[in-house]
């Protein structure tokens, strides 16, 4: 049973003039007589078994998009004619709006609804139960029950940094020669000959065809195809950590998803792994089926508690990759990086593979740094400048291994990524 706001304002309008008369009496009267109407209507009010429900929710819907989930409501026993509201409740995060709907549904009919929603998180969003309401003639009150029906919106990432897939598409055709531009020296595959042109590199030169042609040829070359990319996404302590508005975890997908896009055009081979103390989600393909498989792998991945476990990385990379591959880890270069295993990880990659360091820089520490308004801001600027020293510290000795480092803010990294991918294909060396 529930009442409406109409009860109240009837027992609230009774009891102003027993206050004026200062007679408890009358009060008592009026609030008792409103409760046994109140009563009577919930009595006379259908039951609410006499309305079935079920909801029809999409399967999956990317980061702040919007979408919407329908609830269907039936007549499914009785004659009379049933009036009320339904609420279809979802967790917060997934961004219901307007939840209450009303209906008014005779003998065998139905009546569908839909729920507008904006998710704010990613994972697996869970409906919670539905609430049915039936009101009594009177429209005092009412009665209640709350039937479970089971849904699940699987929310992907956002993917905003897809926006920057168009231009490194057509840096990736310069460099493959697929447009008018062509890199002179660019990759390691043979391509053609041509004939020399001031400003080419005289490496280039092949002597035995220019001696043969009496002209001087050069050779040209493509960047290889069906290159091996191994993406790992740290998704361990550190990944928690707050920059910005988002986690440093939502950073490093953004990226992974980018290279991957990138990475699969250019017909190279990817694979993806987010791992802590073991790998929680894995996602390998070629050409485009790589994208839906990704985003669905990485949907549900959350930063845990737990360090990294380098050296358990490092076996999975050995057993996934045989051949020579580029090997992204996406993860934090601090201090830590020397007590975690990142510096031993890396070198024993680096011996086989060409190693990416990709890290989340914070812009506020820059800003910190910088400060000197008053003696707080200076302790706080100069605890700054330690950490950034220190940070280079690490990138140092990662660059001495022989791996390319890449430190930028949330939003630059996913791009700064995909450009040293483009660096490294052109120069041939993946």
């Amino acid at each position: 049973m529930y009442l409406t706001g109409w009860t109240v304002a009837l027992a609230a309008l009774g009891a102003v003039p027993a206050a004026l008369s200062q007679s408890r009496g009358v009060a008592f009267a009026w609030m008792l007589g409103v409760a046994l109407l109140a009563l009577l209507d919930a009595w006379l009010a259908p039951r609410t078994a006499t309305v079935g429900v079920r909801r029809e929710a999409p399967t999956s819907v990317r980061l702040t998009e919007p979408t919407s989930t329908r609830l269907v409501a039936g007549h499914v026993g009785g004659r009379r004619r049933v009036r009320g509201v339904l609420r279809d409740a979802w967790q917060p995060s997934a961004g219901a709006a307007r939840t209450r709907h009303r209906f008014d549904l005779g003998p065998g009919e139905a009546a569908t609804f839909a729920t507008a929603m904006r998710p704010t998180r990613r994972g697996d969003r869970h409906a919670g139960p539905v609430t049915v309401r039936t009101a009594g003639p009177l429209r005092l009150a009412g009665r209640q029950r709350s039937v479970e029906v089971p849904a699940r919106l699987r929310v992907l990432p956002e993917f905003a940094s897809r926006k920057h897939l168009p231009s490194r598409l057509k840096r990736l055709r310069e460099i493959d020669g697929s447009t008018a531009v062509r890199l002179k020296g660019a990759g390691s595959e043979f391509d053609s000959m041509r004939e020399y042109v001031i400003g080419d590199d005289v490496r280039a030169i092949d002597w035995r065809s220019t001696a043969r042609r009496g002209e001087v040829l050069v050779r040209t070359f493509r960047p290889e195809r069906d290159r091996r990319v191994l993406i790992a996404i740290d998704c361990a302590r550190q990944s928690a950590a707050r920059v910005g508005d988002a986690p440093r975890l939502d950073a490093s997908i953004e990226a992974a998803l980018l290279l991957a896009a990138l990475a699969s055009r250019a017909g190279d081979r990817v694979q993806a792994t987010a791992f802590d103390r073991s790998e929680r989600a894995r996602a390998a393909a070629t050409g485009e089926q790589i994208m839906p498989l990704l985003a669905e792998a990485l949907a549900t991945v959350e930063p845990s508690l737990l360090e990294p476990d380098w050296p358990a990385l490092l076996r999975l990379a050995q057993s996934r990759v045989s051949q020579r591959a580029l090997v992204v880890l996406l993860t934090t270069v601090d201090t830590s990086a020397t007590d975690s295993g990142l510096l031993e990880a890396v070198a024993a990659l680096q011996r086989h593979h060409q190693v990416l360091v990709a890290s989340v820089e914070d812009p506020e520490v820059a800003e910190m740094a910088a400060g000197r308004d008053d003696a707080a801001a200076a302790y706080a600027a100069g605890a700054a400048a330690r950490a950034l020293l220190e940070r280079e510290a690490v990138a140092a000795q990662l660059r001495r291994l022989g791996a390319e480092v890449v430190l930028a803010a949330p939003d630059s990294l996913a791009p700064d990524v995909t450009d040293r991918y483009l660096a490294l294909k052109a120069a041939g060396r993946l």
